[in-house]
């Protein structure tokens, strides 16, 4: 009975740390474009695809909470105080031995991101605790060969990639550059004091060159072996030359490129060639962006799956992305699987919402380009790719009625054309109004935001 006494309490400051936590990326200040033809062009592909999906799942599912993060010592991390760090740690790297996704169900994961409307997908292979979501043949801390090793879909990675294959989603993997269970980077010898490497470098420059190998020797499994792969996000930006811990991106890039011509390489918040496009974390840029870039938001909360999340509205999931298109910028939305391997029916209930707005008006999200002018009060502005049709997307925000009359500046209709409902092309009537385009509203227009269109 204590021993349950301790894990619950455990598991309980775990969650509660996670939701304290205050430490989350910024975009660099300075984008380098790349120089490569064919990453430019795969680039200009994925900018034109708007939202995305990505899903963190690992041994942290299992009890459901934070990420890896629960075994740092850092200030926003709470934990239980009846158990030593070494009792926590061995109590959440022994969660391999739990984690059995017997539903594990990847073709319902794809069907459920592509009815929310969903183009690309982003899926961790490992997270900073080093579990390996694949058959990694350098690490033992793989899911393929603990608790779930007897099934014949073990190799996880395999089975998600091509079930969104299949689904014609542009393929993205996630790789945390630091790896808190390997002894090349948290050596035993030395106590552990955050999140960095935890002894030192150039003492110690045999083990850091084998961790360098090991790391590099997974992306290249990953690169090499699980077929197409369009974009590799790298997390962990305080693994990078700056800070001291190199890892030699250079030699990196080349394997990568080399096995995957035109890979689009995020390596997080590391200003250079290898970060082809910015990633601010749960929060949008405040001005427009002229050059690749995407917000990564969760649902809920929380990356992975939680038993009481605080879910977003699909209203205000669609409102972020109308923002964030209209600024030039993606959306990737944080979408953890449960322990059992199964997206949960709250979340594709919010899912399949998103995605009948996106049925309705996506021809103003997809493929569109920004206007100079983007932002009119609630109107947020698109155009199309030939610059003929501009989309003016009116924002309903959470708890607001629906007006009866909607109005913006700049981005005008030509004169004589028509505004049109992107949901079903009828004809709205209008008036100009000093220098104004004032809308009347369909009494019958449902309470959301949409999007409308005319030729400016």
């Amino acid at each position: 009975m204590k021993k349950q006494i301790i894990v619950i309490l455990a598991l309980l400051f775990s969650v509660v740390g996670a939701r304290a936590q205050g430490d989350v990326y910024e975009r660099s200040k300075v984008y380098e474009w790349p120089t490569d033809k064919q990453v430019v062009d795969k680039l200009k592909a994925w900018q034109d695809l708007k939202f995305g999906v990505l899903m963190h799942w690992g041994i942290y599912s299992v009890p459901g909470i934070v990420e890896s993060w629960s075994i740092v010592d850092e200030d926003w991390i709470t934990r239980d105080t009846t158990q030593t760090f070494q009792q926590y740690q061995d109590w959440y790297f022994g969660l391999a031995d739990k984690f059995n996704p017997t539903k594990f169900n990847p073709a319902q994961w794809a069907d459920v991101m592509q009815k929310a409307g969903m183009k690309y997908m982003i899926f961790t292979t490992k997270h900073h605790d080093g579990f390996c979501m694949f058959d990694s043949r350098y690490s033992d801390f793989t899911i393929a060969k603990h608790a779930f090793r007897d099934n014949p879909k073990r190799d996880v990675l395999k089975y998600v990639l091509d079930a969104f294959r299949q689904k014609n989603f542009m393929i993205g993997t996630y790789f945390s550059k630091p790896d808190w269970h390997s002894q090349y980077y948290w050596w035993d010898v030395y106590p552990k004091k955050g999140r960095n490497v935890n002894y030192p470098i150039g003492k110690h420059a045999w083990r850091w060159q084998q961790f360098k190998q090991y790391t590099y020797n997974q992306m290249e499994e990953i690169l090499s072996r699980y077929g197409s792969v369009d974009i590799l996000w790298m997390d962990g930006g305080w693994v990078c030359k700056e800070n001291n811990q190199d890892i030699d991106m250079p030699h990196i890039a080349q394997m990568a490129r080399k096995n995957q011509p035109g890979l689009i390489m995020v390596d997080r918040t590391i200003h250079g060639p290898y970060e082809n496009y910015q990633t601010p974390e749960r929060t949008i840029p405040e001005t427009q962006l002229d050059y690749p870039w995407e917000s990564c938001i969760p649902l809920s909360d929380d990356w992975g799956w939680v038993a009481r999340p605080r879910w977003k509205s699909p209203q205000k999931v669609v409102n972020t992305l109308i923002e964030i298109v209209a600024k030039g910028g993606n959306l990737v939305l944080g979408v953890g699987p449960t322990p059992e391997g199964l997206i949960q029916p709250e979340a594709v209930e919010r899912l399949e919402k998103i995605g009948e707005w996106m049925k309705l008006n996506g021809k103003a999200i997809y493929n569109t380009k920004t206007t100079k002018k983007y932002n009119d009060g609630n109107i947020w502005f698109t155009q199309s790719k030939d610059g003929k049709t501009t989309y003016a997307i009116f924002m309903l925000k959470e708890g607001e009625n629906m007006p009866k009359t909607i109005s913006w500046s700049g981005n005008l209709p030509k004169k004589g054309s028509a505004i049109r409902l992107v949901a079903n092309g009828k004809k709205l009537s209008y008036k100009m109004k000093n220098g104004n385009v004032v809308v009347t509203l369909p009494n019958n227009i449902p309470a959301s935001s949409f999007a409308c269109e005319f030729v400016n």
